[in-house]
């Protein structure tokens, strides 16, 4: 399948407003692999079908991760749309033939974020926070550390604003995101050294 008929079956796939989003993430993610030196076909096509799993309800989201052998654990099973990234990077296997292992890692990584992440990881994942559709308190500053920060600056602060917000809700926050700011951040603070 080729990047339109992935567009094209991706649209048949997600409500309008969730794949309208999607060509935000893939363009949005263009502009910062040109920008960070990392392959934009790579970052467009991830950002592309980052979402495509939500086509799933979310009650459906355990038996759909159970029936491809995803594991999870007691955060998953407490909020199931976690488990749409996991789950994304198998459907854009199973469906829109991704073998790319660099961009099924980023699809599947792409929400709760993780411990070394790569360049393309954190594209996809500060990409989906601040695409253009995306309207919330703080999105401008987010938008405009992708012109200004370093890669590690700015996924540093979309981990930081995804872990205020979850706090704000009063939800369960993902290990993984803590893992991944806490490695962030000393390793921003060791180059200030």
């Amino acid at each position: 399948m080729d990047y339109e008929e992935m567009k094209r079956e991706l649209s048949r796939r997600l409500k309008k407003s969730r794949y309208e989003h999607s060509l935000g993430v893939a363009d949005t993610a263009a502009f910062l692999a040109r920008r960070f030196g990392v392959d934009e076909s790579r970052a467009r096509l991830a950002g592309l079908l980052h979402d495509c799993a939500r086509e799933f309800p979310n009650e459906a989201m355990t038996a759909e991760a159970d029936a491809r052998d995803i594991g999870y654990g007691e955060v998953e099973r407490a909020m199931p749309l976690l488990l749409h990234a996991p789950l994304g990077a198998y459907v854009a296997r199973e469906v829109y033939g991704v073998e790319d292992a660099e961009i099924l890692r980023a699809i599947a990584r792409h929400t709760v974020g993780g411990t070394a992440m790569t360049a393309l990881d954190k594209i996809i994942y500060f990409a989906d926070m601040m695409e253009p559709t995306r309207d919330y308190p703080g999105v401008e500053a987010l938008r405009d550390l992708a012109r200004s920060a370093s890669l590690d600056e700015m996924t540093l602060a979309g981990l930081t604003r995804s872990i205020a917000f979850v706090l704000e809700k009063g939800h369960l926050i993902h290990p993984d995101t803590v893992l991944a700011r806490n490695e962030l951040l000393l390793a921003c603070r060791s180059k200030d050294l």
